[in-house]
This record gives structure tokens, sequence and C-alpha cells, in this order.
């Protein structure tokens, strides 16, 4: 599957699409860049006069690249030996640090590496950094692939 394939079978939509592309991904990890538009409709109210993008939307975006886009990747890998067909990646759980803000109109890159893969459940720890590499968050993650109609 391509980066690209991948991108498209990630059911999240705009606005709620926290994934501009996906930089690479293999069976250990995934890397993920998004730009926050400087016109999104949170920045309206967090923080007027100063915005900076809710922390429940980073974990979003860090979810949705690291936890629902790298276990379809899995879950792909696993299907071509009949156990992983027709199931999709959701988000279970979360233990985050921040270590910064991300202002209107700034890229992100996020990674994920997994820490495991089992019974349908992957538990990754994922990073999101600055272009100029500066650490805004991390968390360590997980999710279950749910049958998919």
């Amino acid at each position: 599957m391509t980066t690209e394939e991948l991108l498209a079978r990630v059911p999240q939509a705009e606005p709620f699409r926290f994934i501009d592309e996906i930089l690479d991904v293999d069976d250990q990890h995934i890397r993920a860049a998004v730009r926050f538009k400087e016109d999104a409709d949170f920045y309206r109210g967090h923080f007027p006069g100063n915005p900076i993008t809710p922390g429940v939307i980073l974990v979003e975006a860090m979810a949705q690249a690291g936890v629902v886009a790298h276990g379809i990747y899995l879950l792909e890998e696993q299907a071509r030996t009949g156990a992983g067909a027709n199931l999709l990646t959701l988000f279970t759980d979360a233990a985050v640090e921040f270590d910064g803000v991300v202002k209107p109109g700034e890229r992100v890159l996020i990674e994920g590496r997994k820490i495991f893969f089992r019974h349908r459940k992957l538990k990754s720890e994922v990073e999101m950094r600055r272009e100029d590499g500066h650490v805004v968050c991390r968390a360590t993650l997980s999710g279950m692939g749910v049958p998919h109609e």
C-alpha cells in the first residue's frame, strides 16, 4: 500500500482530518505531517487575540497518524494473510505530555513508533515536533481494530 492509498483510507474527513500527508510508514513506525489552517474555526475562541491549537486537536492529530493510519497499515499487512480483513483502527487510550504550543498556520511532524501490535490492538509512542525540531508533545496512544462496514 502506498502512503497516498493509506491516507485515502483514514476515515476522518475535512474539517476533522489532521493529517495532510504520510511521509513514510513501515511495520515499526509512521511519519506524517499537518499544517494547521489559519482560518480553522477553533482558533476564534482559543484564545481570542492569541490563538493556539487546542491540545485536544494536537492529540487527535497524533492519534490519526500514530494509531489510526498506522493501525490501518498494520491491519492491511495482516489481511494479506487473512487475519485483518475488513477492520478499522479506532483510538482508545492516551497519556500525553505537552512541551509547547502550535500557532495557526504552523506545520508539524508526527512520528509514531509501535510498542506492540497484537490481538488487533496497537500501542504506540507518538511525538509531535515543529519543523524547527522543537517537541510540542509526546504521548503513549492505543487503538483497536474493530469491524468496519
